[in-house]
């Protein structure tokens, strides 16, 4: 639905919302939520931060600052990535209040923005790189979208997309925003090298040049940088080569980007993570073909965009399990971040599965 068509949602009662919330998730509110949460956790996954002086829109570092010292506040065990997997499959102690933290794909401001305000609060946070965009190799297709529909003199643009013929128009920043939101959507589902394809052939509709290398805003971090990073406690693990949706990829590809990113990686980095994290992230976008490559690889599991928990219930129940771990977006909210950890969300969507029984 457009944004533009979205019903308005009352003032009051959005206030009265955002006081409900506030309530419940104080301390003494969230203390008796504590059983909820034993072998329970949650990962929160992260993407851009905000550099206003380049026009990148993301996590705003003063709100960060302000979750991660009520977690510290609240002694919420802040756990490595790395550990929590050992964790759930039984090697370590019981997990009790845990909450861990991702950030996907590599960008320079992970390390510039992102990387001392976690070390300010001594957090562990894991950075899943794309090892093919901090060997200069690429920028990422997405941004290159971004890239053609911000910077079109036109006013409209056709592309060949899955045999079908899409065309775009737009008058304002919004139909331009709409325009590009539904083809970048499109790109994910249809094979790889198609994707590429088009997306060259929309640049030369749209009478944009693509740069070679990535303009500042889309620039990744260094390998000096990653291990300046690590240095002060991030930890990083593979994201693929070059960033397909891999069940959109042929068998070869497939395994060279596992097989090349986890090569790449701890030839650059101190101490890799072997745990992986699919591109894209949902349930469709890997198989059984990646997990099988993955659990050769000596990999102790996978993160996806599927939202939910880690369970130590759930990865004991088979193999395929800890390559199957969902995560939660990070909010952009205190109180709805205590939502998430303290087990008031478990307890939310226990509540509707049982109302839609």
């Amino acid at each position: 639905m457009p944004a533009r068509d979205k019903p308005l949602v009352n003032p009051m009662i959005r206030h009265f919302k955002q006081l409900a919330l506030r309530a419940l998730t104080h301390p003494i509110c969230t203390a008796s939520l504590g059983s909820f949460m034993h072998g329970r956790t949650a990962i929160f996954m992260l993407h851009r931060f905000a550099q206003p002086e380049l026009g990148v829109e993301g996590h705003d570092p003063a709100i960060l600052r302000s979750v991660l010292a009520r977690f510290r506040r609240d002694r919420y065990e802040l756990v490595a990535l790395g550990d929590l997997f050992r964790r759930l499959g039984g090697d370590g102690p019981p997990l009790h209040r845990a909450v861990c933290f991702t950030i996907d794909d590599g960008y320079l401001d992970h390390a510039i923005v992102g990387a001392p305000e976690f070390a300010e609060f001594d957090c562990p946070v894991t950075t899943f790189v794309t090892t093919g965009f901090l060997d200069g190799q690429l920028w990422f297709w997405w941004d290159r979208i971004e890239w053609i529909f911000q910077r079109s003199p036109r006013r409209h643009g056709r592309v060949l997309l899955a045999e079908e013929l899409h065309e775009y128009s737009w008058e304002t920043a919004e139909e331009r925003a709409r325009a590009q939101n539904d083809f970048t959507a499109r790109c994910k589902e249809v094979p790889d090298a198609e994707k590429l394809a088009a997306i060259d052939s929309l640049a030369a509709d749209a009478e944009v040049e693509l740069p070679a290398s990535p303009p500042p805003a889309y620039r990744p971090m260094s390998w000096e940088q990653l291990r300046q990073c690590e240095a002060r406690g991030m930890t990083f693990g593979p994201h693929t080569v070059t960033h397909p949706v891999l069940s959109r990829t042929p068998d070869d590809q497939a395994v060279r980007e596992l097989e090349e990113s986890w090569r790449r990686l701890s030839s650059e980095a101190v101490r890799p993570v072997p745990v992986f994290c699919y591109p894209n992230g949902r349930t469709a976008d890997f198989g059984q073909r990646e997990t099988g490559n993955l659990r050769r690889l000596g990999f102790l599991g996978a993160v996806t965009g599927v939202e939910g928990y880690a369970d130590v219930g759930e990865f004991g129940r088979s193999a395929e399990a800890p390559f199957h771990t969902p995560r939660f977006s990070y909010a952009e909210s205190v109180p709805h971040m205590i939502q998430y950890a303290s087990g008031l969300e478990w307890l939310k969507q226990r509540a509707r599965r049982r109302g839609a029984a």
